[in-house]
This record gives C-alpha cells, structure tokens and sequence, in this order.
C-alpha cells in the first residue's frame, strides 16, 4: 500500500454514522461516544457527514452543528473527511469552505446530481470541482459511488487529477471496482496521492491488490478492517488474504443485509450509543436481520460489542 507520492492520508477511514434520539432529534452526547468509540477502535481517520451518515435526512443548520461538534470533539487525534456534496457549484463550496475553516481535512464530494434524472455533462462536473479547488486549501475526495448514477471513467478522473490542483483522492465504489482503481493510478500516476476502497469492504482485497491506499468503511468495526489493511501494508500478504476471510462474513452482512444501520446497531449492542434508530422515512432494520448481525459480530468479538459495557 505505499505510493511514490508522500501520502498525506490513507489507511482506514471509516464513515461516523449520525446519532439520533427516538424522537429523532440529534443526539450529541452519543455522537461524541461515537467518534470516541471508532477512534479507539483503531480509526486512522474519520469520514461524517457521508450517505452512511444519513445525510440526506440532515438540515443544513444541523450539518453545521454536527460538523463543528465532531471537529470540537476529535481536537486533532485524527484527520476527519467532511462530506460536502451538493448539486450547486456555490453551495458546495459554500460548505467546503466551512469545513475546511472548522479543520476538516479533506473533503469528500459526489459529482452534481439530484433525483433519478437530473445530470450535467463532463464539461460541467469538471468545472465543478475545478471551481471548488479555487477556493479551497485541502485535498477534494471524489467520491465515484452508483448513488450519483454519473459514469466518471478513469481517463476523466485521472484528467482532473493531474488538472485540478486539489482533487486527489477518489473513493471507487463502483462495480469492477479493482480494474478501475488499477487504470485510474496507471493514467494518472503521481497525481492520484489517495486511492480509495469504498463500499464496506466488500471488495478490499482485490482493491488492495490493485493499489488501494485507503478504505472507507462502515464504523461499527475499525478494528477488524485495520487488521487486514495494516496485514497488507506491511507486506504479509498471506495473513491479510486470512484475516479478509475471518472478517468477510460480517463485512458481507453489513454490505447485503444490515445496510446503513449496521455501525448504528452494533454500537447499541456494545452500549457505545443511545439509540440506533434511523430518522423518518427510513426504515429501521428488520429484528431477524438484527440479530443475524449480531450473532455474526459475536463470532469475531469486536470492539464495539465490549466498548461500553
């Protein structure tokens, strides 16, 4: 996993899910329990305010509370990805600015989209985020996740990587993920300082092989994800193949079954958080889905299952 480029970030990133009261309000004191959980749990770095985040049920007032609450609260221990993502140029900047004044140290961004039809043309996205580099002083994470239902070839991605001064990291969530993350480092070489596994770890592996220097996981089991990353990086390739393997039923579970509510469930279990409910209309997680989560955590005893207790 090392890059000829002095890497700034890499290692594991996991998104922080949004913590809610039943009511669902906010819940800050369990937010904070939160971040403090998946830090001791071995977090290189952490990623708020990401579709794992549940952001798309968040006003703006409270991405903002969130933001600066979280920061506040990591005071530095790790680096912190702040997502940012909006269909306006403006706005997006708007909140990149932001973040990067309360200290995140990166940004994450989604090209524009909005809806099951609402795109704009290459020309477009690359005027985006070159407008967003303009105003910023941190690295811009390209997220390339189906959600945005936008094709960003690895020519475009690698084109943008070695035009645009700050865009150089990219989240590949999309399917055939290791071929593009191999294609997207061979076009732009250098330029690409952080390529990222994304999509709970699903396919770590093959995206490690291929020269992943990151993951962006889900939160409810850093410990267990840096294991394998940390394996693979210090070039014990075989123990890492082994680790994927005692990992992968859970890592499948989150991927396939338990969803966006995984960190959140497992954190309850282990006492880390109040409430794992999710905020209306989303539905909260099936109770045999839950427990089969469960009983597939216990067989690995994570951290989070002990945290709180």
């Amino acid at each position: 996993m090392t890059h000829s480029r002095n890497v700034r970030y890499q290692g594991v990133f996991p998104v922080v899910p949004t913590t809610f009261t039943e009511s669902g309000d906010l819940d800050l004191a369990s937010q904070k329990r939160c971040v403090d959980f998946m830090i001791d749990a071995g977090s290189n770095g952490l990623c708020i305010l990401a579709n794992f985040s549940e952001q798309f049920l968040l006003s703006d007032d409270e991405r903002e509370v969130l933001t600066r609450v979280i920061l506040e609260h990591v005071n530095g221990r790790v680096p912190v990805i702040v997502t940012t993502t909006h269909f306006s140029t403006q706005v997006c900047a708007q909140r990149s600015l932001r973040a990067q004044d309360m200290g995140a140290a990166m940004v994450m961004v989604m090209p524009p989209y909005h809806g099951a039809t609402f795109r704009v043309p290459e020309e477009k996205i690359y005027e985006f985020y070159a407008r967003l580099s303009d105003v910023l002083g941190i690295p811009i994470m390209i997220q390339d996740a189906p959600a945005s239902g936008t094709a960003l070839s690895a020519a475009f991605l690698a084109r943008m990587a070695k035009e645009i001064k700050q865009v150089s990291y990219f989240k590949i969530e999309t399917a055939g993920a290791a071929s593009k993350l191999r294609e997207l480092i061979r076009l732009g070489g250098d330029a690409i300082e952080g390529p990222w596994d994304g999509e709970e770890a699903i396919t770590l592996l093959p995206d490690l092989d291929a020269g992943a220097t990151g993951a962006m996981t889900g939160g409810g089991y850093p410990d267990g994800i840096r294991l394998i990353v940390d394996a693979y990086a210090a070039g014990r390739r075989d123990e890492a193949v082994a680790l994927y393997q005692q990992w992968l039923p859970l890592i499948n579970y989150e991927n396939r079954q338990s969803g966006i509510l995984t960190a959140k469930a497992l954190m309850k279990d282990g006492g880390v958080i109040a409430c794992e409910a999710p905020r209306h209309p989303w539905p909260t997680m099936h109770p045999a889905i839950r427990a089969g989560l469960i009983e597939t955590a216990q067989r690995l005893n994570p951290m989070v299952l002990r945290w709180g207790k």
